[in-house]
């Protein structure tokens, strides 16, 4: 049975970006000014007034781009605010699957340091962004006792969701989660807009096989939001805003859950050189933010779509510009070995790539028209990192 992977989640990451970087508008004088609520068509909003209506909701969803120190500063702002107003409140992190929930359970009972809270959640291999971007708002829900709610599955298990198909994996080794709505036309050209400019080669099912796979990331944390708004009263959602915007993903897959009572937030560039006047409908309210930090460094990645192969895993598509394509590697070639340790299945590849060190070289063994060889996979270093 095939398996799709993107290493490590390129494409969807690469959506979460990406989509946010379509969203154009019309009149400059639309833009939110610095520290500033703003709806989208322009209109100014009184942050207490802001704060009493979302607190009243069932589900707040905070669009960010991972990378952005600033968006999550905003986040706790948010969340922070929110609190005060509705104290019976969960925090739902799109970053850990559900295997981490034990972990966020021990941690917000002060039973793990950040050390060990890492460890156990395995962190960098089932997110890979820094964790300093979100300790912040970590230790807020620590501090406070605010429940953590991991809505993410492991990789594999969106792989087998992609691939076989939701009837094929047993109901209780997908959580309980059920079958993704489909896509509206216009979400599927927006993905499809996507595709486009970061995948070449391929053999010719690489778009439904992305717009499937971001359908099930989509289903996936909108089933977790809907469980976790079983348990509290209010339920603050930190996702990537490519999931959110213009109520496409998330919030769609969620009112076919039958949770409609729904606000999307995203931090918004301010009025200046770098803001683009934002579209009427891309979410409830917009906070102006004054982008001069630069993005953290992004974890390592190969660039590579990949399949199971009963003996290591196969290449399915290249990234064009990819540090996979610098070193030569090709579609149809099958990965046997990183770093010297056989290659079993895409989590392996993955944990190899995520644990490499910038400007560092990484060995592997392909098997190419049958021939074994090696090649170089040379990673770049933090300032030429990117997405």
């Amino acid at each position: 049975m095939r398996r799709s992977f993107a290493l490590p989640r390129v494409l969807p990451v690469l959506a979460c970006l990406a989509l946010s970087a379509m969203a154009l508008g019309t009149r400059a004088d639309s833009c939110p000014a610095p520290g500033q609520w703003l709806r989208p068509a322009g209109e100014k909003l009184d942050s207490v007034m802001l704060m009493r209506e979302l607190a009243g909701r069932e589900v707040v969803l905070l669009g960010e781009q991972h990378d952005r120190m600033d968006h999550h500063r905003w986040q706790l702002h948010v969340v922070a605010g929110l609190h005060a107003l509705e104290p019976d409140m969960a925090i739902a992190l799109e970053m850990l699957p559900r295997e981490a929930q034990p972990a966020l359970d021990a941690w917000v009972a002060g039973e793990l340091d950040e050390v060990a809270f890492l460890e156990a959640s395995d962190w960098y291999a089932a997110w890979g962004f820094d964790a300093d971007l979100y300790l912040p708002i970590l230790h807020f829900a620590r501090l406070h006792r605010v429940p953590l709610r991991a809505i993410n599955v492991s990789s594999e298990l969106r792989g087998r969701l992609v691939e076989a198909g939701w009837a094929a994996v047993p109901e209780e080794e997908r959580f309980g989660i059920s079958a993704p709505a489909e896509a509206s036309p216009d979400y599927r050209q927006r993905l499809a807009e996507i595709h486009a400019q970061h995948v070449v080669g391929g053999d010719g099912n690489g778009l439904e096989r992305f717009i499937a796979a971001q359908l099930v990331w989509d289903r996936v944390m909108a089933g977790g939001l809907e469980q976790a708004a079983g348990e509290a009263e209010l339920v603050v959602g930190l996702i990537g805003q490519g999931h959110l915007q213009y109520g496409h993903g998330v919030p769609h897959q969620l009112v076919d859950l039958g949770v409609d009572d729904v606000a999307t937030l995203l931090p918004w560039p301010a009025a200046g050189a770098t803001c683009e006047p934002p579209p009427a409908d891309v979410a409830q309210a917009l906070f102006g933010i004054v982008e001069h930090d630069e993005p953290m460094a992004s974890p390592p990645q190969l660039g590579i779509l990949l399949a199971s192969a009963g003996e290591g895993v196969a290449v399915e598509e290249v990234i064009e510009g990819s540090v996979a394509e610098a070193a030569g590697i090709e579609a149809g070639d099958v990965i046997l070995r990183a770093a010297g340790e056989t290659v079993t299945q895409p989590a392996d590849l993955i944990g190899q790539v995520r644990r490499q060190p910038p400007g560092t070289l990484l060995p592997l063994v392909i098997r190419r028209r049958g021939e074994e060889q090696e090649v170089l996979a040379r990673f770049p270093p933090h300032e030429a990192t990117g997405h």
